[in-house]
C-alpha cells in the first residue's frame, strides 16, 4: 500500500491538492499546450474550479473568496474542502441525486480527488516538469475506470484511449486510458 491509497479521503485531498499546487507553482508558461489538445496550461487551473459548483447543488457551500488569478482561486478552494474534509462535516451524508446518498468525505474522494491526480499529471506536462505519480494509485484508478466499460467515453469526460506497450506502468496505462499520451511532450 502506499500512503496515498492508504490515506483517508481528507488526507489524500491534502497530498494530492499538495501536489498539484507543487506543480503549479512551478509553470513559468500559463499559454503552454497541454495533453488536453483544446487547452493551455491555465486551463487545467480553471477547470478545477467545478467543484463549488457541483457542491452548491448538493447543498454544501464552499467559502472560496473571488480572485481574478486561477492559482489562488485554487488555492483558497482547496484550503476551504481541505477545512471541511478535516471537521466533523466531512461525515454529513448528502444527496449527490445522480450517485445516491453518501458522506461528503466520500464525495470529495470519488469524484474530485482523482482531477487533481490527473490534472497535475497534464499540467507537469505542459510545463516541462518531473512528475512521479503514485503507481499504486494508479492502478487501483484503472481498475475501477476500466470497469464502466465504453461508459467512461461515452461520458464526454475523457478522450480516446490511447495504444501502450504490454509492460507500460499503471500510470502510463491510467493516462492512456483517459485519452492522453503518455508520452506527450509540448
Amino acid at each position: 500500500m502506499s500512503a496515498l491509497t492508504e490515506a483517508t479521503p481528507a488526507d489524500r485531498h491534502r497530498l494530492l491538492a499538495a501536489q498539484f499546487l507543487a506543480v503549479a507553482d512551478g509553470v513559468t508558461d500559463w499559454q503552454a499546450p497541454t495533453p488536453v489538445k483544446e487547452w493551455r496550461a491555465i486551463d487545467i487551473v480553471e477547470h478545477l474550479g467545478w467543484l463549488p459548483g457541483l457542491l452548491a447543488g448538493m447543498g454544501v457551500h464552499l467559502d472560496v473568496p473571488a480572485t481574478d488569478d486561477p492559482v489562488e482561486r485554487f488555492r483558497a478552494q482547496s484550503a476551504a474542502l481541505q477545512a471541511l474534509l478535516d471537521s466533523p462535516d466531512a461525515d454529513r451524508v448528502i444527496d449527490t441525486r445522480m450517485f445516491g446518498r453518501m458522506p461528503f468525505a466520500q464525495v470529495i474522494d470519488r469524484f474530485y480527488a482523482f482531477d487533481l491526480y490527473a490534472h497535475a499529471w497534464d499540467l507537469a506536462r505542459a510545463s516541462g516538469q518531473e512528475l512521479l505519480l503514485d503507481e499504486e494509485y494508479a492502478g487501483q484508478a484503472h481498475q475501477g475506470m476500466s470497469a464502466m466499460g465504453p461508459a467512461l467515453h461515452e461520458s464526454g469526460q475523457f478522450g480516446a484511449p490511447q495504444p501502450v506497450p504490454d509492460d507500460a506502468s499503471a500510470v502510463d496505462r491510467l493516462i492512456a486510458l483517459i485519452g492522453r499520451n503518455p508520452r506527450w511532450t509540448p
